[in-house]
């Protein structure tokens, strides 16, 4: 309805507003992050269509962090994937996932660690998400893998791969295909480049993409060993957070 596409408008310009706010203790951004990319979360939170944050370099962390599970007000963690842009342009102007590959620098293991900021996220609707950058705050970043570029399989393995996370003691806790984001995980950085353009923001070469939730959004508790395997992209990576 208009009266609908008024509170996003409205939503969007107070992201900004946050955006800059945040910017005063967090520093510079280090990119962008795709939210609502992943069918279940978008039922979630009944809003059909992805929505934008800004990451902040001071919020990434290396691998194997131990971050406090109590990180933010209502702290959650997702398997999710980050993409280091080479060629801004041309991401932007991707019709495909395999020309969207060509654009890019790296795939990044990342496990993002968003913090939901209400005490029942329940409550949060699609703008009032976005109002609060769609949940920004930490991630643990895994070693980068260069994308090749005579690609070699893999877009394909992108879309196939098989991402797990498991605690500790191994037990799998949630697990998903590539193809939950949008059918394929690049689209997702398709539609950052091209909603980044459309506001007069357009990306940088070696901005990072978030590309969203192959997972369920669950809850940290102290103590939990996390790791999101990626079975199928070419050397299996994987990335590890711990809760204290």
């Amino acid at each position: 309805t208009p009266a609908g596409l008024e509170r996003l408008d409205d939503a969007l310009c107070g992201r900004d507003k946050v955006v800059r706010f945040l910017a005063q203790a967090w520093g510079a951004p280090a990119g962008y992050k795709a939210g609502l990319t992943n069918p279940a979360v978008q039922q979630r939170f009944g809003h059909a269509a992805p929505l934008r944050g800004t990451l902040f370099r001071a919020g990434l962390l290396p691998d194997g962090a131990e971050v406090p599970a109590a990180f933010g007000t209502r702290s959650v963690f997702e398997a999710d994937l980050l993409v280091a842009v080479g060629d801004p342009t041309a991401l932007a102007r991707a019709e495909t996932p395999d020309e969207a590959l060509k654009a890019l620098q790296a795939v990044i293991p990342f496990i993002e660690l968003p913090d939901l900021m209400v005490s029942d996220p329940s409550t949060l609707s699609g703008p009032m998400l976005a109002l609060v950058n769609v949940g920004a705050r930490l991630g643990v970043m895994g070693t980068p893998r260069p994308v090749p570029q005579d690609d070699q399989g893999w877009s394909e393995a992108l879309a196939t791969m098989t991402v797990t996370i498991t605690d500790g003691t191994g037990t799998v806790l949630d697990s998903g295909r590539g193809s939950a984001i949008l059918g394929h995980p690049l689209r997702a950085a398709m539609w950052l480049a091209r909603d980044l353009a459309a506001s007069g923001t357009p990306l940088r070469r070696g901005d990072l993409l978030s590309l969203g939730s192959f997972s369920r959004l669950l809850a940290p508790k102290p103590g939990l060993d996390i790791t999101v395997r990626y079975a199928g992209l070419p050397g299996d990576p994987e990335v590890r957070v711990r809760f204290r």
